[in-house]
């Protein structure tokens, strides 16, 4: 029983040594140690950017140690423009009674590490020029002045308007606006203020006398000498937004290429609506696009060279345009042949189609000072502000009518044209090598109708057309629906538009069903698709 309590004692003893031994080491060789307080939070864990970089006691210091290693990295890199790195850090916080945090040279290196491995490239002060949609990045205010200017000395070789660079007060972010300002009222400012500051030394009557004849000099009758001939004024068609930016270097535009993208022109798509006398040959030429680009391009509209153009339909055409265009003015004094406006007399009896000449015109000359607008070298419009007639134009006068002609449908539903108007291979033996209608190859029986209200002048079998009916319309012109298969009204009768006629057929000298279809204006055959709604 001794001995147990002895070798108890022993192992006792033992024990109590070995843990103030660990005591020691701890105190000799961790860096830190948290003591047992009930605070909350005193151990905190941290990670940088997914890295995990060490352990703390205060959550403070890790701002600090995040401060000091972007500090360092800035410094480190040479540059005076801005550095960005990311910075994800995680903090976890835990209530421990003792815990062991890691060397605070230890964490700052490692915050150090992480940081610099997502340094990005070195960033520029840039600003970004954005026009429309298309956007440049530039080094510099000087380079976004010759970019701007670059598009305004195309039209402004004497360098009579200057371009400035505002901040706009309405933006939050520091957004600078383009203004174009005149050279000469810059100019003319200065002299109103140094004519203020003359005006305060003069009174009483000789200012009376020198306002007088300032007033006679107004009511004297302006001579072309009067008129500041020139350009007038100046401005930009899009809105400029120029803003700045840091960015890296290989985001910068090469100034060369950023004019040559804001200024050059590109190809635009445009709305073109058809207007009256207009021919795909005269659009294509207009606007120097090929026919088969211009087709392409319009595949619900044009099925070919040969199709029909109506009025007011809309053609999607491309058109040369800068990004950045101007819009510009100019006095000039030109000399010139005019024509007088023309003189119309109604004629409440006649159709519009129906006109008369009864003037020949003849050009007079003039003497003109005008204002005349212009979107880079397209002219869009003219003011006269002064002119001097030398000779006098003669009007030309012509007495036209103002009775609305009838419209003219086409004559069947459906139907497949085989044959076109004009030349053509005679389809059969006698047949007409100039055909002077139209044909539409349809079942026989389909119904005929009055393509536009008139009177029937003939109605019955006519040699080569088979059955066939002539109609006289109220506008002079006739038209004929022949190789029918039976006829339905008579000679004399009155048709309205769209009234069933005859059923067409295949008599007469016919290759096959169809329905044969002329009009005639002023007696003679003319292709009628033109005139068809």
């Amino acid at each position: 029983m001794r001995l147990i309590t002895k070798y108890y004692k022993r192992l006792r003893f033992t024990y109590i040594k070995t843990i103030w031994f660990a005591l020691a080491v701890n105190a000799l060789f961790l860096p830190y140690y948290t003591k047992l307080q009930s605070t909350g939070n005193n151990f905190f864990t941290v990670t940088v950017n997914g890295e995990l970089v060490g352990t703390v006691d205060a959550e403070e210091k890790v701002d600090r140690f995040i401060r000091d290693a972007r500090r360092s990295i800035v410094m480190s890199s040479n540059s005076s423009e801005l550095v960005f790195m990311n910075a994800d850090v995680e903090i976890v916080g835990e209530e421990v009674y003792i815990g062991m945090v890691d060397d605070e040279g230890t964490v700052r290196a490692r915050i150090y590490d992480a940081l610099k491995r997502t340094r990005q490239e070195t960033m520029q002060r840039s600003y970004t020029v954005k026009v429309n949609e298309t956007t440049v990045n530039l080094a510099s205010t000087d380079e976004v002045y010759s970019l701007l200017d670059a598009a305004l000395r195309k039209y402004d070789e004497e360098n009579a308007y200057t371009l400035s660079l505002v901040l706009d007060p309405e933006r939050e972010l520091n957004v600078l606006t383009p203004v174009i300002t005149s050279t000469a009222k810059q100019d003319e400012t200065a002299g109103e203020e140094q004519e203020e500051e003359e005006f305060l030394t003069v009174a009483g009557v000789e200012w009376f006398l020198e306002e007088a004849m300032n007033r006679e000099e107004e009511f004297e009758e302006q001579t072309f000498e009067d008129f500041d001939l020139g350009i007038s004024g100046m401005t930009y068609n899009e809105d400029i937004e120029v803003v700045e930016a840091y960015l890296p270097q290989d985001e910068l535009t090469d100034l060369d290429t950023a004019i040559a993208l804001i200024t050059e022109n590109q190809e635009v798509q445009q709305i073109y609506t058809i207007q009256p006398g207009d021919t795909l040959s005269e659009i294509s030429m207009k606007f120097d696009l090929p026919m088969e680009e211009l087709i392409a391009m319009n595949p619900d509209t044009l099925r070919d060279q040969n199709s029909i153009l109506h009025i007011d339909d809309e053609l999607i055409i491309t058109v040369p345009e800068p990004s950045l265009s101007v819009l510009w003015s100019e006095q000039r004094y030109y000399e010139e042949d005019y024509d007088a406006d023309i003189i119309y007399i109604d004629n409440d009896s006649w159709y519009t189609t129906q006109q008369v000449t009864l003037q020949e015109p003849s050009q007079g000359h003039r003497k003109v000072v005008a204002s005349i607008s212009y979107k880079n070298t397209e002219e869009l419009g003219r003011e006269i502000l002064m002119q001097e007639v030398t000779l006098e134009a003669v009007p030309k006068i012509v007495e036209r009518g103002t009775i609305i002609p009838p419209s003219y449908i086409k004559p069947i539903y459906g139907g497949r044209l085989t044959s076109g108007f004009g030349g053509r291979t005679a389809p059969t033996k006698g047949a007409s090598t100039n055909h002077k209608g139209v044909d539409w190859a349809v079942p026989i029986g389909t119904t005929v109708m009055a393509s536009s209200s008139g009177t029937v002048a003939r109605a019955g079998w006519a040699s080569g057309y088979g059955y066939v009916v002539y109609i006289n319309h109220p506008d002079g012109r006739q038209t004929r629906y022949g190789h029918c298969s039976r006829v339905i009204v008579s000679p004399g009768q009155y048709v309205v538009q769209g009234q069933a006629i005859a059923y067409s057929g295949n008599t007469g000298r016919s290759t096959g069903p169809h329905l044969h279809f002329e009009m005639l204006i002023n007696g003679v055959q003319v292709d009628p698709r033109p005139y068809l709604d």
